[in-house]
């Protein structure tokens, strides 16, 4: 059985997702490293929304940097962790669907990221362009929109490629088999786990979306934004977006 998104990390990764991640501070300077590649405001009291936030990877780091957070996620396992981890921070932390983002944040905002594969995560293609619409509508003039996604489109694993060890130890094995189709793959999460001296295992199910890049950019350009892609260390798609800024008054004289 395929299950949706929130069930799948609520019942199966969730719990062990920091464990997948391993060397958290390690997994947070690689965030960190990815936020100063990007052209983020330096003005004070900037405030920015991380989408798909969970357990804080973009959020800590932007929030270290002086940004006023909204962090988003529907599991509630990873918000907790979240909000363990960010102390003192300015992070406001909010179970919600990603979809439903405006309602929970201030316009406008300067800084809206959407890291990790999270946007594969929404059901279909009109939703990510609802995202994409509800960003464009949420941005200062000259905010930043910035997804990470694997293209699931051109990148297409083929055979015993499909096949993918995430995570080992003594304890504890994590595979995951992509199985294709026109418009999702299909990801089977595979979960052994030591107990009493045997193993057990877990499988659960989850699609994510195959997007392309250029159609990406093609959507957020048409809301008026100037968008770009470019390709990361390990497969990772970077999409970036900027509002234009406004247009300065010229005085005119007769």
């Amino acid at each position: 059985m395929v299950n949706k998104v929130a069930d799948h990390y609520a019942d199966h990764l969730g719990p062990i997702y920091t464990w997948m991640v391993g060397d958290i501070d390690a997994a947070l300077s690689r965030s960190s490293a990815e936020l100063d590649a990007l052209p983020l405001p330096s003005k004070a009291g900037a405030k920015a929304v991380d989408l798909g936030a969970g357990f804080g990877l973009h959020a800590i780091p932007l929030a270290r940097r002086g940004f006023s957070v909204v962090a988003m996620d529907t599991c509630g396992c990873l918000l907790e962790d979240l909000q363990a981890r960010a102390g003192a921070l300015d992070i406001h932390a909010v179970n919600a669907n990603l979809l439903d983002f405006r309602a929970h944040v201030a316009a406008p905002v300067d800084v809206i990221v959407c890291m990790g594969d999270t946007l594969t995560h929404l059901p279909d293609h009109s939703c990510v362009e609802s995202l994409f619409s509800a960003a464009a509508a949420s941005l200062n003039s000259g905010g930043l929109f910035v997804a990470t996604f694997r293209d699931y489109v051109s990148a297409q694993l083929q055979g015993d490629a499909r096949f993918i060890l995430v995570r080992s130890d003594a304890d504890r094995i994590l595979t995951c088999f992509l199985e294709y189709s026109d418009a999702v793959v299909i990801v089977h999460d595979l979960v052994h786990q030591r107990e009493g001296g045997s193993w057990r295992m877990r499988a659960s199910s989850y699609p994510k979306l195959r997007l392309s890049p250029q159609w990406a950019v093609e959507r957020l350009s048409a809301l008026g934004l100037t968008a770009i892609s470019d390709t990361l260390a390990g497969g990772m798609i970077r999409v970036t977006a900027r509002m234009p800024p406004a247009e300065s008054k010229v005085e005119t004289t007769t």
